[in-house]
């Protein structure tokens, strides 16, 4: 499975580079085939454990079983960055967004009051959107404090 997902990605980034805006029906319909082909093996070599007699309760699939599964019943969104170029392939910027509050919670303790994280939850997205946009946090902290409002998407 990541071989494959890998490969989409090669493929959608080559399409990226030569201006396209989707994959063919040659590639979503092939790649979507050797999906199914990997999912169907995965379930053949992990079956769902028999429930031991005497026990009681739901019985568990483990995690593997459980993973095969979500990747069977979310490909439409696993694989959405192959059709909509806008999603990237991978959630690290998110990650990266997201650890700085972390990071800050951790050094100091907490947060003193909810409008205190709130207010510099909104600084740090401030900074990242400039960021993604390629201007320079110094620049925009700039702006923001001159009152030049909506620079960033103008």
């Amino acid at each position: 499975m990541i071989d494959l997902l890998l490969e989409m990605k090669e493929v959608r980034d080559k399409a990226v580079f030569m201006n396209k805006e989707k994959l063919s029906y040659y590639y979503t319909n092939g790649f979507h085939k050797i999906y199914l082909s990997i999912i169907n093996k995965a379930k053949k070599l992990n079956p769902i454990p028999e429930k031991e007699p005497g026990k009681r309760g739901r019985h568990g699939k483990g995690k593997i079983r459980s993973l095969i599964e979500r990747l069977f019943d979310y490909e439409g969104e696993v694989c959405l960055f192959t059709k909509n170029f806008y999603v990237p392939f991978d959630n690290n910027q998110a990650e990266r967004d997201v650890r700085m509050i972390k990071v800050k919670t951790k050094v100091s303790g907490c947060f003193r009051t909810q409008e205190g994280a709130k207010s510099f939850m909104t600084i740090i997205s401030y900074l990242g959107t400039a960021k993604k946009h390629r201007i320079s946090p110094i620049a925009a902290l700039k702006k923001a404090l001159l009152g030049e409002e909506n620079f960033i998407f103008s």
